[in-house]
């Protein structure tokens, strides 16, 4: 037999409900009977509820005469097609008596159907008290999800509050973090600059172990400053890799080389242990040098005076293996998971007074998750040393031989004009230059520069872009104007090292972005290759 359709009401002028009726289906009468209302089939329930067995109304009553409006329910029924179906469907709400004379308010729906030519009429009896009940719990289901939509709703609104507070938090720290990092960078420029210069001059004839001090703890500042940037553009997803095929061998000898004072001011021994060339992967060579020196530093600064540290490199399974291990404080198990983050610091490392920021190790899993490699920490405990274990991908590749670097000058005659408001550093830089052999100017505004640059022609200018009158990148637009300046070299000299920074120097006609303080050895190579 087709199923019942929804119910609805006959809208007539006959007295029918013309709302909708709803009703408990789990207080429901069923029954089916011919043409002529003979009871063929009844569930448990109309029995139950009409006072007779099963027996006494299958084939033997009908189900009108059972009902005090008898036939009259077919004079308010209407014909409704359903697909090759002809139904008919009425909904009365009556007093029915059952046999024992027992009352029973009720609500009936009867639909007439046509099954292979054969008329049935299928009865649903449902209890109207079941129906206000009903109806009474979906009024309270209905305000409980409203109240929950309410609640909902409000609590997404706080939500979005809260995480729009957060992004605004996290937009101003990111940008505290790139405004401190500059301003840093520019009293750390000229003091970079007059020692380098201080170096080239006294090599041999004063005590370098002074210098060695200086130039061990810039470069430590230095490094901070870079990894307080660095940091600043992984968690904006903003880094940027510049890759290509890396000879692992000689980055790691190198760390090794760069921390050697460092090791040597805290009397430890470093051993070194690395395979021959090539061990090639892909990557920035920049940052993961970065990488290594930030594992090296750690090393040094968490061991005791006269302390062990082993550098090793080896290939297994096809990844590059460099484990930094030392027999320094160690690290308690149940912080191992957590080294790696933010701002993360161990209880033994906050009593030592070499504590550190607590980015170190978040900015060296965040480069090496950029390679594509791993990074973990063992240590057996507090007191029993650390192990760090970096993995790097192989590539079959070759590395490009790198040209030996000069140590004399290499831009003797070179017209230089160095352009920067602070003083200090335009005037170490001068002194630098100058033993490079370079013809220097000095300019501290933007308009000097101009009139120097018609006067002087230089083939190489470094212009600093936080100038008073005019911003370093309008500058550079203006030089290019001029026709003496169209093949000029420039090179833009900032603490500003965003990404977004060096896009906007390349965008005004700069050929080079240096952050400061500058790399003397590359600002070497530079003027080399501006000859």
């Amino acid at each position: 037999m087709p199923s019942l359709p929804t119910p609805s009401a006959d809208p007539g002028s006959d007295g029918l409900p013309s709302d909708q009726l709803f009703f408990a289906q789990a207080a429901c009468a069923l029954a089916v009977t011919n043409a002529d209302g003979l009871i063929l089939r009844a569930n448990a329930t109309a029995c139950r509820w009409l006072g007779y067995d099963n027996d006494e109304l299958v084939g033997r009553l009908r189900m009108p005469d059972l009902l005090p409006i008898g036939a009259r329910l077919f004079h308010h029924t209407h014909c409704l097609p359903i697909l090759q179906v002809m139904g008919s469907v009425a909904e009365i709400q009556v007093d029915l008596r059952n046999r024992q004379g027992e009352r029973i308010p009720m609500l009936i729906n009867i639909m007439r159907v046509v099954d292979e030519g054969r008329v049935f009429d299928q009865w649903a009896l449902f209890k109207a008290s079941d129906r206000r009940a009903y109806e009474r719990e979906l009024l309270i289901a209905r305000k409980t999800a409203e109240a929950a939509l309410e609640a909902r709703q409000g609590a997404e609104a706080q939500l979005k509050a809260l995480n729009e507070q957060l992004s605004a938090a996290d937009r101003r720290k990111d940008e505290f973090l790139a405004t401190l990092s500059h301003e840093l960078r520019n009293p750390l420029a000229p003091m970079r600059s007059a020692l380098d210069v201080l170096t080239m001059k006294l090599k041999g004839v004063a005590d370098e172990r002074l210098l060695s001090a200086f130039d061990r703890q810039l470069r430590h500042l230095t490094r901070l400053v870079d990894d307080l940037m660095e940091v600043s553009r992984i968690t904006q997803g903003r880094m940027q890799l510049q890759q290509e095929p890396v000879e692992l061998t000689a980055l790691v000898q190198s760390a090794a080389q760069d921390v050697t004072p460092l090791m040597q001011a805290a009397g430890h021994t470093l051993r070194v242990s690395a395979l021959p060339p090539p061990v090639v992967v892909n990557g920035d060579a920049t940052r993961l040098a970065q990488v290594i020196l930030n594992l090296l530093t750690n090393a040094a600064k968490y061991t005791p005076d006269g302390g062990l540290i082993d550098l090793s490199l080896s290939c297994k399974e096809g990844h590059a293996e460099i484990r930094v291990r030392d027999n320094g404080i160690g690290i308690p198990a149940e912080a191992l998971g957590s080294v790696f983050n933010m701002f993360s610091q161990l209880e033994p490392a906050l009593e030592r007074a070499q504590g550190g920021l607590g980015i170190g190790l978040a900015l060296v899993r965040g480069i090496v998750k950029l390679h594509g490699g791993t990074i973990r920490a063992d240590s057996a405990g507090p007191g029993k040393g650390s192990e760090f274990t970096l993995r790097l991908p192989l590539v079959a590749e070759t590395v490009r031989e790198q040209s030996p670097q000069s140590d004399g000058p290499a831009a003797a005659g070179l017209r230089v004009m160095v352009v920067d408001d602070n003083q200090d550093a335009a005037e170490t830089l001068t002194m630098a230059l100058g033993m490079f052999g370079c013809e220097v100017r000095v300019a501290h505004s933007a308009e000097a520069a101009l009139d120097i640059a018609a006067r002087f022609t230089p083939q190489v200018a470094l212009l600093d872009i936080g100038l008073p009158d005019m911003n370093g990148y309008e500058l550079a637009r203006r030089l290019r104007g001029m026709p003496a300046m169209a093949q000029a070299v420039l090179i833009a000299t900032t603490g500003w090292g965003q990404e977004k920074d060096r896009e906007m120097a390349f965008g005004a006609g700069f050929n080079h972005h240096l952050t400061k303080p500058i790399d003397f050895e590359q600002l070497r190579r530079l003027l080399a290759s501006s000859m």
